[in-house]
């Protein structure tokens, strides 16, 4: 399979797992969402924060690039998060909202890109101001993975509230050939 074939495999998943995790989260309590659960951010809605937090850092540099500056023009316009542990949200509905824009913007990106786009390299700096010089394909795959890393987290707080998740299988959106 083509390796963007696999991109829009990965933002399709994502958006499914991110209205899934939304759905879950939503059963908790107030308290149950905001209390210090000893995770990285904290929280469940900690978490969530952060994982939209990382992809709009990611999707601003992106952005950047030749091959992807029109399909993420509506980014350029977003506040840049001042620290990865940011609560852009205190409310869930308006995150779940916000998450929502997002995953749409990744899929018309994915959507928009080339294979020949992506085996070029983007350049950026990191929160600390250090640059970089990466392979694009290599940064993509991190965004899905930053995802999916800390969507594992919420999984293990949403069971520690008694809340069953169930499947975060990518095999469950993989067409048979």
């Amino acid at each position: 399979m083509a390796l963007l074939n696999q991109f829009t495999l990965f933002a399709a998943y994502n958006q499914l797992m991110n209205q899934r995790i939304f759905d879950s989260a939503a059963r908790l309590t107030r308290d149950e969402l905001i209390g210090d659960r000893g995770a990285f951010f904290k929280s469940v809605l900690g978490t969530l924060n952060h994982i939209l937090v990382g992809d709009i850092i990611w999707l601003k540099r992106f952005s950047a690039h030749p091959a992807c500056r029109e399909t993420l023009l509506s980014v350029q316009g977003l506040d840049h998060p001042r620290s990865l542990d940011a609560l852009l949200y205190e409310n869930l509905d308006e995150l779940n909202a916000a998450r929502a824009r997002i995953d749409r913007i990744i899929i018309d990106w994915i959507a928009d890109l080339s294979e020949q786009d992506i085996e070029t390299s983007l350049s950026y700096k990191n929160m600390a101001g250090i640059a970089h010089n990466k392979s694009l394909a290599s940064l993509i795959s991190h965004l899905f993975l930053h995802q999916v890393h800390h969507r594992g987290q919420v999984t293990t707080l949403l069971s520690q509230s008694g809340v069953d998740f169930g499947d975060t299988d990518l095999l469950e959106i993989i067409h048979d050939n």
